[in-house]
């Protein structure tokens, strides 16, 4: 069995002169770093005093789980005969906090928009199915997530 191992560095910048003395005290802005990739700015989503403007640990989670699906898929399309020439996901992550002030994700829906130029659109249906079972991301959560693709054929 092949293992990869995938390193990400996470530096907390917002310090803004008196640490975490208060919850009101600092910024909860950081930045995500991955060898010479670009910096990814984060925070937290703002409903715990975050950054709108940055990412956040859930933002990244769903687009984790949409880019994998994405990938898979184009895979299969690629291998299947099936050409698309174009892709977009309205993903949408449902994350539910409980009283003691954790949460978790209840469940994420991906509506992948797909047009294809050759064929079947059936097949391609079916392909989004496959590709959701071979996605590395999605078979890592324990809640559902689930596919509900929109196909089109490209009109000449």
């Amino acid at each position: 069995m092949k293992e990869h191992t995938y390193q990400i560095t996470v530096t907390w910048t917002g310090n803004d002169g008196e640490g975490t003395k208060s919850y009101r005290s600092y910024r909860r802005d950081h930045v995500i770093t991955s060898g010479k990739k670009p910096e990814l700015p984060g925070s937290s989503d703002p409903a715990f005093r975050g950054d709108p403007s940055r990412y956040n640990p859930e933002d990244l989670l769903v687009s984790a789980l949409s880019a994998c699906h994405l990938l898979s898929y184009l895979h299969l399309c690629a291998v299947n005969g099936v050409v698309v020439v174009s892709y977009h996901d309205e993903a949408l992550g449902t994350m539910q906090e409980k009283p003691n002030g954790s949460g978790e994700f209840t469940r994420v829906v991906l509506h992948p928009h797909v047009t294809i130029s050759e064929g079947d659109i059936a097949r391609a249906e079916e392909l989004h199915h496959r590709a959701h079972e071979l996605c590395f991301i999605a078979n890592s959560v324990k809640f559902p997530v689930e596919v509900e693709p929109t196909i089109t054929v490209a009109v000449e």
